[in-house]
């Protein structure tokens, strides 16, 4: 989990050519490439996830419209786990990024170089 007494990110202003550097290294490249494998297969779940109701309500109207505990139907119970499922994929992309946090750090120390690291 996220430890709120850790201090936040901060950074001084970086010119222009720093960043050009930065984004042309492999550091940087492998930090993308991180976020990529977390964030797409994330979202096409999700969204995935998501269509489903509709498909399975167009396509399986007698399973969805099932009632599972009084009135509540299968429909119903889907729809909130929706919300559920928002819920985890929110709390996976906080570790997420706190493990993407570290390796900014590090590549922003590995840019400065030794002598800016002290700074």
């Amino acid at each position: 989990m996220i430890d709120a007494s850790e201090k936040p990110l901060r950074h001084e202003p970086t010119a222009q050519s720093d960043w050009t550097r930065i984004a042309a290294s492999s550091e940087f490249r492998s930090l993308l490439a991180a976020r990529r494998r977390f964030v797409i297969p994330a979202f096409a779940f999700f969204v995935v996830y998501y269509i489903l109701l509709q498909i399975l309500v167009g396509f399986a109207p007698r399973l969805m419209s099932a009632r599972v505990l009084g009135v509540i139907t299968m429909a119903y119970l889907f729809a909130l786990s929706q919300f559920v499922v928002g819920g985890v994929v929110a709390v996976l992309y906080l570790r997420a990024s706190a493990r993407l946090d570290a390796l900014i750090e590090t590549l922003l120390k590995n840019q400065r170089g030794p002598d800016r690291s002290s700074e």
